[in-house]
């Protein structure tokens, strides 16, 4: 019987002991579900006041974190300091706008343009700096190479006389004048043709150590600064372009563009100009791995007209039937009259810029609308 007894005790102690194991957990899956109700159904009122002494006191640390280690240190807020969107100059080419995304190259960031020579390089730089100089900025072009053309930089429209020109003969030579430049907060662009001819005179430590707080300065002023390169090939793959300088500059560049020559431009069998197609290698403002076909004719630069018709063909603007051009009536018999028609008529160029715009804005527009639908279906 005390054995039997003894066993029933703890049958007993046993079964007790489970049944307040279980009615603990109980409750505590209770209390739980009630603290999260009660932080669903019931949100703390919000003190405007206790939000207004938290900026003050963020701003006043921001500004002893300014006055003790220097602008350059300051951690800074969107909503404190500048704009959401940022500024930007456009390439002179719109279909190079386009397929940057914002419109052009964003102001106060690094540049990397890079291709095999004969490119359009040089190009694309010197169109940029017409289009800042469109927009009453100052630039300065660093001619590392000693290969500027005064009358060709003129033919593409470049104010020579608001230009600064430099030719600095060493990479420490350059970036003291790049620095200077930066720091002075006065030049909108500042173009870098190129760096090949230093870098790879055995400099590289330079541009590694000297490129972090110049990008900090481009960014507080507010600059654009393109660097030109012009890459070697790789020894593995023969045609591989490697930039030369290491991974510095591609790590502080925000646009990387690499420009590749496609053919010639003929007319009436006479070579005119140059096929480049330009590819966003790197954009950190929008998708990048996008292309752009581009046309430069000697002398002048970008085929603006032909980028503007072959857009306007391809959004419903100018009418196409066959190797004909319809535009509000008139009939053009080939490409190279229709261009030499929107070459002499301004309105007409311009108006079909904008309409390209209207439509690219629609595409926006659109695109938008399809993604919050997405997102509302998501959350049914």
């Amino acid at each position: 019987m005390m054995i039997s007894l003894s066993s029933l005790s703890l049958t007993v102690n046993t079964v007790a002991r489970r049944d307040a194991i279980a009615c603990i957990g109980a409750s505590t899956c209770q209390f739980s579900s009630i603290a999260d109700v009660s932080e669903y159904e019931f949100d703390e009122v919000r003190d405007d006041d206790k939000e207004i002494m938290k900026d003050s006191a963020l701003r006043q640390a921001l500004s002893e974190l300014a006055g003790e280690f220097g602008k350059e240190s300051m951690l800074s807020l969107q909503r404190f300091f500048r704009s959401r969107r940022a500024p930007v100059i456009s390439t002179g080419s719109l279909k190079l706008d386009l397929a940057l995304g914002i419109g052009g190259l964003p102001k106060g960031r690094m540049v990397e343009i890079y291709g095999r020579e004969a490119s359009g390089k040089t190009t694309l730089a010197l169109h940029i700096i017409k289009e800042a100089q469109k927009l009453g900025g100052y630039c300065a072009y660093l001619d590392v190479e000693n290969a500027m053309d005064l009358s060709l930089v003129e033919s593409i429209g470049v104010n020579t006389e608001n230009l600064l020109i430099a030719h600095p003969d060493s990479a420490e030579n350059l970036m003291c004048v790049v620095d200077t430049l930066t720091k002075s907060g006065s030049v909108d662009v500042i173009v870098v043709d190129s760096t090949y001819e230093t870098v790879d005179s055995g400099a590289s430590f330079v541009f590694a150590i000297r490129l972090r707080p110049l990008s900090l300065n481009v960014k507080l002023m507010g600059q654009l600064v393109i660097v030109r390169y012009h890459p070697k090939s790789g020894q593995a793959f023969g045609r591989e372009e490697v930039t030369s300088g290491g991974n510095a500059l591609k790590f502080y560049a925000a646009v990387r563009l690499r420009m590749m020559r496609t053919g010639l431009l003929r007319s009436e069998e006479k070579i005119t100009g140059l096929g480049v197609c330009v590819q966003v290698t790197k954009n950190k403002l929008a998708p990048a791995m996008k292309k752009a076909e581009l046309g430069i004719q000697f002398g002048r630069g970008f085929s603006c007209e032909s980028e503007v018709l072959e857009l306007a063909c391809e959004y419903g603007i100018i009418s196409k039937e066959g190797s004909s051009y319809i535009y509000e009536g008139e009939v053009f018999s080939d490409k190279e009259e229709a261009e030499e028609y929107l070459a002499e008529n301004d309105d007409v160029h311009k108006s079909s810029r904008l309409g390209i715009g209207m439509h690219q804005l629609k595409h926006l527009l659109a695109g938008i609308l399809i993604f919050i639908y997405n997102i509302e279906g998501s959350q049914r």
